[in-house]
């Protein structure tokens, strides 16, 4: 039996691609239906809520001695509360956290309200024991029941109302009422621009491009995705390696570039650096398909590009910020597996690499919750503003949400102008493709840190980078915990310096020189040295006084060369190298 002969073109044809099967439109309606009822919970998944309380519940129900336990201590505390009340002068049982601010006001240590004030701190305490770990419950369901318990001990707090708040009563008095007629002003003016989504303008003397985001400066490149911003020099002489600045996409650039004072930018170009700065795009339904490797290849491998081609023959600094600092990890991984060395050194600021202690913010991240929005911007092909700014107010809800209603609305004060209070306002969407990914990829399943990270199909590992490292982490970061960014250690061999700030997420990032009560720890490890555990390694290295941006900038300076000449703005030989002035256009987009 003889083989038909093969058609000698068929090699060569490419291969016939089936059309995506339409989903059902059973399918179709569930998703519509999930996707309203997302809409209708702000995206909150009630399951995730539901099945974390059950596990709570059935676990608790199975242990009697934690039942006693809460029982003996229900009782203990009813006890303490009752010789507070019957006896004068006596010491108060329960004194709220350090940074608890709500009790503060000379009153609540009087009658009736001291006594108001101890039986919701009462209560605080009880729930704080009742919400601990039970063997048994899935990890992180303590964490979440914990939260939404506190959400509601939060809500029902005497210091919101006006009725039981002495700070409140003593200003109605003093002032007969006005403070209560304003604050109602203020709150319909806020309520009006909640629900029309209006955007804010910024208060006078805080006007971007005027009085923030001000370094002078051009955008020398621009694709739909981001804009280029180079900082004028000012200095005679520059060091040759420029610095690369990476931001988050979920918030606009300038918090790094904010007021001429606490600048970082301009921090930088006044020492002899020459910066350029990412500015993303504010994204629309249009671009719900960008994705993660979008924003690595168009975004950061592109300024890569750019910089290179205006200042040529040079490494470069780069530097990112919070999940831009994620994003560039990812980017020298693929650099450094490719064989590409252009990196002089890698800074990241307040960025994990690791998420499986990614903070408050895995409290709103599983399968369920993932799902819940993912259907939510399968409506609009982005997730809208408020989404992103409600989770990040609500893990600091005692000082983002209730204070500031009490003093907005019922002390009718007004919020005080401050350039972090614009900026913070200032808010972004996301693309729902890239939104999903980072989501599912590194909070979800933490793919990055465990060396299952796929980039143009071949994996990649943080160990490959060899360029120097500076990491910064924050004492009190809700966001990316101090003790989650220090495992960058972990998972490198290169050079590493590892320096703790006193601050915040962004408070301790933003920490310009001149600030008395400022304080950082640093410390170094040689490359391929083992690391101290978190822990040990604070207790080996003591506070230095002072801000952290002359180490950094003296870390940066040693791994530069000589001083020469500032390079020109933008590319040479273009028909238009630059494309106006600093800050740019995205950067305006709402």
């Amino acid at each position: 039996m003889t083989n038909k002969p093969k058609d000698a073109s068929a090699a060569a044809r490419p291969p016939v691609i089936e059309p995506e099967t339409p989903p059902h439109p059973y399918r179709l309606f569930d998703r519509t239906a999930r996707a309203a009822l997302a809409r209708m919970t702000g995206g909150v998944s009630s399951h995730s809520i539901f099945a974390a309380w059950s596990d709570w519940a059935f676990h608790l129900s199975c242990a009697p001695g934690r039942q006693l336990e809460l029982a003996e201590r229900a009782r203990t505390n009813a006890m303490k509360l009752l010789a507070y009340t019957m006896t004068d002068g006596a010491s108060a049982p329960f004194e709220p956290n350090a940074q608890d601010r709500r009790f503060a006001h000379r009153s609540w240590d009087k009658p009736p309200y001291k006594h108001w004030k101890q039986g919701f701190l009462a209560v605080q305490d009880w729930w704080d024991v009742a919400t601990e770990d039970l063997p048994g419950m899935a990890k992180g369901n303590a964490d979440r029941i914990r939260f939404q318990t506190r959400q509601a001990l939060d809500l029902i707090a005497p210091s919101n109302s006006p009725w039981s708040n002495p700070e409140i009563i003593d200003e109605t008095v003093k002032t007969r009422g006005r403070n209560l007629a304003k604050g109602a002003a203020q709150f319909t003016e806020d309520l009006t621009q909640t629900l029309t989504q209006a955007h804010k303008p910024a208060p006078k003397g805080l006007r971007i491009g005027e009085d923030l985001a001000c370094t002078p400066g051009k955008i020398v490149f621009r694709n739909d995705l981001f804009e280029l911003i180079q900082y004028s020099p000012q200095t005679g002489t520059v060091y040759p390696e420029p610095i690369l600045f990476v931001p988050a996409w979920i918030m606009k650039y300038y918090i790094l570039d904010l007021s001429p004072q606490n600048s970082m930018v301009k921090y930088l170009v006044q020492r002899g650096f020459t910066v350029f700065m990412i500015s993303w795009c504010n994204p629309g339904a249009d671009q719900a398909e960008l994705s993660l490797e979008d924003y690595r290849t168009r975004g950061v491998m592109t300024a890569l590009d750019t910089v290179n081609a205006i200042m040529p023959g040079v490494k470069i600094h780069a530097n990112g910020y919070c999940l831009g600092g994620t994003l560039l990890a990812i980017a020298a991984s693929v650099m450094a597996r490719d064989g590409e060395d252009r990196l002089a050194s890698l800074t990241l600021m307040a960025a994990q690499v690791d998420f499986a202690d990614a903070g408050e913010l895995l409290l709103f991240v599983d399968e369920s919750q993932v799902a819940f929005v993912e259907d939510l911007m399968w409506l609009r092909g982005y997730l809208d503003r408020p989404q992103m700014t409600r989770a990040f107010s609500t893990i600091r809800a005692g000082d983002l949400i209730y204070t500031r209603a009490v003093n907005r609305y019922f002390l009718g004060r007004e919020d005080l102008p401050a350039d972090v209070l614009v900026w913070n306002g200032d808010t972004t969407r996301m693309p729902a493709r890239m939104h999903s990914e980072y989501l599912r990829a590194l909070f979800l399943e933490n793919r990055l840190s465990a060396g299952c990270f796929a980039v143009e199909g071949r994996g990649i590992t943080l160990k490959d980078i060899a360029a120097p490292a500076f990491v910064v982490g924050t004492e009190s970061d809700h966001i990316a915990p101090w003790r989650s960014v220090y495992k960058t250690q972990l998972f490198t061999d290169n050079d590493l310096t590892f320096v703790l700030t006193k601050g915040g997420h962004n408070s301790g990032i933003l920490s310009e020189p001149g600030h008395s009560q400022r304080h950082y720890r640093v410390g170094d490890r040689e490359a391929g040295a083992f690391s101290a555990g978190p822990n040990d390694w604070l207790a080996q290295h003591d506070p230095i006084a002072g801000s952290w941006w002359p180490e950094w900038s003296r870390w940066l300076a040693d791994r530069s060369g000589g001083r020469r000449s500032p390079p020109p703005f933008g590319l040479s030989g273009e028909g238009s190298s630059t494309f106006g002035p600093a800050p740019g256009t995205y950067v305006h987009q709402l």
